[in-house]
Order: structure tokens, then C-alpha cells, then sequence
């Protein structure tokens, strides 16, 4: 975890398929972890800001442990959850009422115990008063501080949140001082399945918060890391690979993918991984396509340079490299190119030179005088087609205020036309290409808005 972290840190710990997700979920008001009834779907560590009781605290998701045997995949999941014991400040210990006491529940029992950290055993799935004794079994893990929940239904939250607040450390002055960093601006990594993504987050906090694995779909959940870097506030969102929707291997895929689809509606930026290896795919112009649909501020990165960099002619392999993929994905043209390795690190911290490009020019504007000669220029220069018989008329023109609270927003444009309707698609992009050229916005989509506004009649 970042130590610039100022909230607590709470981690729900226990086997596979106890609940943990539909507690978290359920704790932090929202769904954010996938909750299915297969063992091991949450095989990262997912974190958000839980806000319900007297303190925030930062809540922790874990992956199962156990249950999988001993593949190099449940070797990173048991490690992951050390690594979220050691850097909690309570555990919740989650166990199955209606599965009963396991020994693998006692084996982690004493792991916990080890820890020496604050433990709350919390005993899932009493749904109603009728399944209360079912309690009685785990009182042989000798944890005194002891909860019966439902996490599906609700049942016992509000007492669990309550007891929670007693263990949290008490806010430091630090925490309770305003914050006057820039704001944390959300970045969605996005991609197909099993191209670097998650190693693409490691190398950047220097941490195994995301699990790395050859197998496509390690990560099914959307997961939040948390990051600051020289005084700015990040929070990376790592989705689960975009598969074709004709070859989702199960309902969880489906879910992954909705989960990622819904990641880069919440994310201000999405930086699309793109495999060096294989090159641009149909399924990467697919994702492409979803960032440009939600008007987001993109940057793609070439991952895996260190698979195919020449040792001779570095320089002019990258710029060939990067004219073939604008060509690809040549609707997202505004988008800046990056060629990388998640690996071995390379050129990653060009990501946040890049990102702080895009972040000021964000804030750039033009002046309406000089917006609405620009445009009339454009327009003389190159007049609109004629669409059954009529021809798009411009009367005025002016940049929308924007979101002055928002970390990163696209530049808007208002366009009073006589019918919006005759605005085609090549057109918009001529005169977005005009815009640029006044002010690039490197990384910012520019979004047109056509209002329609009566002529005004000669008397």
C-alpha cells in the first residue's frame, strides 16, 4: 500500500467462497468486487474508501486463499493477502456458517494470530435467528471479538461497522487538515486479456497489488490503486481484459467485461495497452472505439519493447511503429503513442510526462472572438456538403465553462447551427482538426455540441 495513504487500512481475509466480496461490497455501499458463487474469482486485491461509519477507512478486498492448491497463481494470492496483513491496521476475518469449521480456516486462524494485528472474526451467511448456532462451531478459533452476519441480506452490518470504528487508530492532525494536493485524476489501463496491464501498474507503484499471471483473465475485477508521485494524487483503475463477446468462457467474463466497459465511464483518462507483439487487433480497434464513444482523454501504450527492440536503428523502429498504430486507430488520432516495457520498466515514467501534457491543457481555452473567426475561416475555406438540399449554417460559436472541480475534463464546444442534423461525421472532424491547430489538446477528445437557433428574417 502507498504510504501516502492517510486512512486506515481494514482487510477482509478468509478462504475461497466465503463472502468476502459480497461484504465489501456491501460495506462500501456499492458493487465494485465481482460476486459469484465460483471459488477464486477474486484473485487481486481490490481497495475503496469505506465512508459508513464515524472514520473512513480504506477497505480490502483479498483473494481466497487457498482452495486452488498450490499453482503458482495461489502462491501470489497467499502472498497478496500477507502482504495486505501486514499493511492493515484491523483484520476481518471471514468465515462460512453454513460450510462450518475447516482446517484451513484453523490454519489461517493462526496465521492471524501470528500477525499480531487486531483480528474481528466474522462468521457469514446467518441469514435469519434460525442459523445463529451455527456460530457455536467457530468459537473454538478463540477470537474474542466475535460477529454473526449476512452479508448478503444486510443482517449485523451496522453492529460489524461499529466495531470496526473502536479499532480504527484515531485521526492523525495530518489527515485532518486540508488537502491541498492537486486532485486525484482516475486512470482506467484497459486492453485485451494477457497483455501487460496489470505488470504495467506494478512497474509504475513498485508493488504486487495487481497479480501477474500468463494466464488470460487474472483479472476479472475492476481493481482501485491508489498512488501519489511528486505531490499528485492518482488513482489507477486496472480492468479486466476486453474479450470479443463471442468468446467469453463464462458469466463471469460477461461480467468482467461490463465491469470494464463501466470502468472507462468512471476514469477521466483510459491508457490502452496495446501488444507490440501482435500489433493493433480488431479487438483493440473494439476498446479504441469504447474510449472515443465516452469521450474520454486516452493515451495508448506499445507494451512488451523489450520482446522486440532492434539493436541497431532504435529510433526509426519506434517511429515506424508508432505511424502504424495512429493509422490503425486513426479515430483516435488525439491520443499520444507511447512505446514501453511493463517488464523491465522502460520508458514508463514517460507516462506521467505525457500525463502532464494533457493535464494543463485541459484547462486551455479560446477566446470566443478568436473561436468564432477561426471557425468562419473554416467554414469559407471549406463550406459544409449540402444534405437534401440544405447546407449547415454556423451563426455563433463558444467554448462550454466546464467542470472546474474535475481533475481532468474534455474541452467542449457550442455550436449555434440552423439544423444540427446537417453536421456529418467528416465534417466534425474537419472542423475539430481546425480547433486543433489554435490549440492542440494533446490527449483531450474535442467534443462538439450542435444547438439549433432560428435566422433571424430580414423585415
Amino acid at each position: 500500500m502507498n504510504g501516502s495513504n492517510k486512512s486506515p487500512n481494514v482487510a477482509i481475509v478468509g478462504r475461497p467462497n466465503v463472502g468476502k466480496s459480497a461484504l465489501f461490497n456491501r460495506l462500501v455501499g456499492r458493487k465494485i468486487a465481482i460476486v459469484h458463487d465460483q471459488p477464486g474469482i477474486t484473485r487481486d486485491r481490490i481497495a475503496a474508501i469505506c465512508t459508513r461509519g464515524a472514520q473512513s477507512f480504506m477497505l480490502w478486498d483479498t483473494g481466497g486463499v487457498g482452495g486452488a492448491g498450490e499453482s503458482e497463481l495461489s502462491k501470489q494470492v497467499r502472498r497478496a493477502v500477507e502482504e495486505a496483513i501486514h499493511d492493515s491496521d484491523l483484520l476481518l476475518f471471514l468465515v462460512d456458517a453454513k460450510q462450518g469449521l475447516s482446517p484451513l480456516d484453523q490454519e489461517l486462524a493462526r496465521v492471524l494470530r501470528r500477525s499480531q494485528k487486531p483480528v474481528v472474526l466474522v462468521i457469514n451467511k446467518i441469514d435469519t435467528e434460525k442459523h445463529e448456532n451455527l456460530a457455536i462451531d467457530f468459537a473454538a478459533l478463540g477470537f474474542s471479538h466475535t460477529f454473526s452476519i449476512s452479508a448478503a441480506h444486510g443482517r449485523g452490518i451496522s453492529e460489524l461497522i461499529e466495531t470496526i470504528d473502536q479499532f480504527l487508530p484515531s485521526p492523525s492532525p495530518v489527515s485532518q487538515s486540508p488537502v491541498t494536493s492537486h486532485q486525484s485524476l482516475s486512470i482506467a489501463i484497459i486492453g485485451r486479456p494477457n497483455i501487460g496491464k496489470s505488470s504495467l501498474i506494478n512497474s509504475i507503484v513498485h508493488s504486487e497489488r495487481a497479480i501477474v499471471s500468463e494466464l488470460p483473465g487474472t483479472t476479472r475485477d475492476a481493481i482501485d490503486i491508489s498512488y501519489e508521485r511528486d505531490g499528485q494524487e492518482f488513482l489507477f483503475i486496472d480492468t479486466a481484459g476486453i474479450r470479443r463477446r463471442g468468446k467469453h468462457s463464462s458469466s463471469v467474463e460477461v461480467f468482467s467485461v461490463m465491469r470494464a466497459e463501466r470502468s472507462i465511464r468512471r476514469a477521466e483518462l483510459c491508457v490502452l495497452i496495446v501488444d507490440l507483439t501482435m500489433g493493433v487487433t480488431a479487438q483493440d480497434k473494439r476498446i479504441a472505439g469504447l474510449i472515443q464513444k465516452a469521450r474520454k482523454a486516452a493515451l495508448v501504450v506499445l507494451n512488451k519493447w523489450d520482446l522486440i527492440k532492434p539493436r541497431r536503428n532504435e529510433k526509426k523502429m519506434m517511429a515506424q511503429l508508432i505511424d502504424e498504430t495512429r493509422a490503425r486507430l486513426f479515430f483516435l488520432d488525439y491520443a499520444p503513442v507511447l512505446i514501453a516495457s511493463a517488464l523491465t520498466g522502460e520508458n514508463i515514467g514517460k507516462l506521467f510526462a505525457l500525463i502532464e501534457k494533457i493535464r494543463p491543457a485541459a484547462r486551455e481555452r479560446i477566446g470566443t472572438g478568436v473561436l468564432n473567426r477561426l471557425l468562419r475561416a473554416a467554414f469559407a475555406a471549406n463550406p459544409p456538403p449540402m444534405v437534401s438540399g440544405r447546407r449547415l449554417k454556423l451563426f455563433y460559436a463558444a467554448q462550454a465553462s466546464g467542470n472546474l472541480e474535475a481533475a481532468l475534463e474534455s474541452p467542449e464546444f457550442v455550436l449555434f447551427v440552423n439544423e444540427p442534423r446537417l453536421l456529418s461525421e467528416t465534417y466534425r472532424r474537419y472542423l475539430e482538426a481546425r480547433i486543433r491547430k489554435a490549440q492542440p489538446y494533446p490527449g483531450l477528445p474535442i467534443i462538439l455540441i450542435c444547438r439549433p437557433r432560428q435566422e433571424k428574417r430580414r423585415k
